[in-house]
This record gives structure tokens, sequence and C-alpha cells, in this order.
């Protein structure tokens, strides 16, 4: 049995997605839900499905004897990022090498880094008339959205698209390929 650890950030759509993705597996179980922000929608999104739910600080993030110490106990194999806000902290990433994913809404390496997420991406892929954008799918090491990428999808611009019309559009695709990829790497630990 291959245990997983979500750490979320805010609204919970692709961490409510892959619990329900995996919730008949017999191979997979998702065991935790780990967040910096206990108010956070994910938290009442992710009730149902009775994970345990770890609130932690930015400082608390840092602290071997609170995250790491929690992630050891329960023997995660792997951790996915979805709408993580926080930096992974090194020790955290030295624990668990290719084996944290996270999802960005853009194709990397463009619109990554420090303040990319959500619709600033968005707004800076339309900014630099792009005629393409998607999902990137990719390990997490120590430097922002810079890990190997496992997955991408394209898709194509309209020419009045907006950062709303964009955010929607790639939602469709998170939610669509990110549970299989999960699901492929899960495979090849």
């Amino acid at each position: 049995m291959k245990k997983i650890a979500i750490f979320a950030s805010g609204n919970g759509s692709n961490a409510e997605n892959i619990c329900n993705y995996f919730k008949e597996s017999l191979d997979v179980k998702i065991v935790l839900l780990a967040t910096n922000n206990s108010k956070a929608f994910v938290v009442k999104r992710l009730k149902n499905f009775n994970l345990r739910v770890l609130c932690f600080s930015k400082e608390e993030i840092n602290d071997p004897n609170i995250v790491q110490k929690k992630l050891s106990e329960l023997s995660i194999d792997l951790i996915v990022l979805c709408g993580f806000l926080l930096k992974i902290p090194k020790n955290i990433v030295s624990l668990f090498p290719k084996r944290i994913i996270n999802i960005h809404p853009s194709l990397l390496p463009k619109f990554g880094g420090k303040g990319m997420y959500g619709e600033n991406v968005h707004k800076a892929v339309i900014n630099s008339m792009e005629e393409f954008s998607g999902i990137t799918v990719h390990y997490v090491n120590n430097n922002y959205d810079e890990g190997d990428i496992i997955f991408q999808k394209k898709l194509a611009l309209s020419k009045k698209e907006t950062p709303q019309s964009l955010s929607k559009k790639i939602h469709v695709l998170e939610m669509s390929f990110f549970p299989s990829v999960i699901k492929n790497v899960l495979d090849s630990l």
C-alpha cells in the first residue's frame, strides 16, 4: 500500500479530485492533509475522507520535529502539492527525493518561480502574448518550479483570452490529468 500526503493551502478542488480518484484503490491511500492555513476551504472539503489533518505555520514546516516527523511516522511514500503556497524546506526535499510532486498552471520552464501561482501566472502568459499555455506536473527540488518535468499538457489560447477564462481551461486540464499522473509516479516507485 502506497501512502500519499497532500499539501494544500486553499480551495482544495484538486485535492478533492485526487481523493475521489484513489478512494476505492487497494494499492494507494491518502492518509494526510498538511496545510499552513487551518481556515483554508480544503480542510472542510476533505473532511468526508477522514484524513489526518496537520496544520502548521511557516516556521513550523522547517522544524524537523513537526512536519518531517509526521511524514516519517505515517511512512509517506509520495507528497503531492495541490495549491500549496509555501516552499518545501530542504530537510523534507532531501528525505523525499523524486517523491514530492507539484502541478503548475503553465508550461514550465516559462512562468514559474516565486510568486507565480494562480492568476499571476495566467496574466503573465496572456501579457506575453503566448500562443499556448497548459499544465506541468514536476518533481519538487530546492528551487521554485525547477524540478524535473514529469508531464505537460498544452492548450491553445484564444485571441480574447482573459485570466479568468484561461484559469477555467487550466482547471479542466488539472482535473483531467493530475490524478493519473500521480498514479503513474506511484507505479514507478
